[in-house]
């Protein structure tokens, strides 16, 4: 086990790799997921001021 996670010398370039790899992966789920949120809060706001005006 201590060997694979040295890999042979190399384990800061493959473990800080794997780290950037999964941060943006969490990246590309979470930021679409909070635009989706604003967009539908920002529908609904502008759908209760047109049924205002109205």
């Amino acid at each position: 086990m201590k060997e694979f996670l040295y890999m042979g010398g190399y384990a800061f370039y493959v473990w800080t790799s794997y780290g950037i790899a999964m941060a943006v992966l969490i990246i590309n789920l979470v930021l679409p997921i909070g635009r989706r949120r604003r967009l539908l809060a920002d529908i609904a706001r502008k759908a209760r001021r047109a049924r205002r005006s109205s």
